[in-house]
């Protein structure tokens, strides 16, 4: 079943109403489309760029914006080929090099030489590649229940997406959330907003192999949702402490894969704030 552009804009304004009030909504021009951006935050604040997981759009960031706003300028990314309202014209998405170079283009859109950067999920694996390409924009580095960074996914969790991967209905999304957010998960919003998400026509998220993480530089965080389904929380700590002595790791109890970054804001907004302070 496809989903009409109507419901999944209705979930997404429903949403983007959750943001502070002063939220600025910028549609920044690139080569690949124009990007939608959320801004919060003080105009003086350091630039903390969020790339939200897929099917999430930038709006995901909605519980920790008004904190993580009191100190930072917030730049929440509607992803590029993905559902919301960034447009995907102009030069062709193929691969892992036009990502990197749309987020090029996007930051010099927004006038932001240097960045914090965090993201979650596909966009943690999205953040990490950004780093490698261009160390001396990335300040510093987080990267929450990060996908395909230090490891691939489970097969029982490749085997659950696949019915909402191969026929993907609004019904066969939520099934998945709830197995793989049990009582944690997101409100109905934010299930609403995640299951007509996959059914938006023409997404078309780019994929790539594992980055080389031990070249990155700056400091990093990594947050790690204690009960993920995507991998073993414990075997990934391990890999990330040996991959990156440097790196700060944390679990975050109770937390899910896809329950964050909307469940459990104060704890993710406390490890965040001290690492970028």
């Amino acid at each position: 079943m496809v989903v009409s552009q109507s419901a999944f804009d209705l979930a997404y304004d429903e949403l983007r109403a959750r943001w502070p009030e002063s939220t600025e909504e910028h549609d920044v021009a690139t080569p690949y489309g124009r990007t939608r951006v959320h801004v919060y935050g003080p105009a003086d604040g350091s630039p903390l760029v969020l790339l939200p997981g897929g099917c999430a759009t930038g709006l995901v960031w909605c519980a920790n914006a008004p904190a993580l706003g009191r100190r930072y300028r917030i730049h929440a990314v509607d992803l590029l080929g993905d559902a919301g309202r960034t447009e995907r014209r102009g030069t062709p998405l193929r691969g892992v090099d036009d990502l990197t170079a749309w987020l090029d283009a996007l930051l010099d859109g927004l006038g932001l030489a240097r960045v914090h950067l965090c993201g979650h999920s596909y966009g943690a694996w999205l953040a990490v590649r950004y780093a490698l390409h261009a160390p001396h924009r990335v300040d510093r580095l987080a990267l929450i229940d990060p996908t395909q960074v230090f490891a691939g996914f489970r097969p029982g969790y490749l085997l659950r997406a696949l019915p909402s991967l191969l026929r993907p209905s609004e019904a066969r999304a939520r099934a998945f959330l709830a197995w793989e957010t049990g009582d944690s998960r997101p409100d109905e919003a934010g299930q609403r907003l995640y299951a007509l998400a996959t059914t938006v026509p023409g997404r078309k998220l780019v994929a790539g192999g594992r980055p080389r993480t031990a070249d990155l530089r700056m400091p990093v965080l990594v947050l790690l949702a204690e009960h993920s389904r995507t991998h073993h929380t414990g075997k990934i700590a391990d890999r990330v402490r040996r991959a990156l002595p440097q790196a700060e790791v944390a679990v975050l109890p109770g937390a899910t894969h896809h329950s964050l970054p909307l469940t459990a804001p104060e704890q993710l907004n406390e490890r965040l704030t001290d690492f970028l302070r």
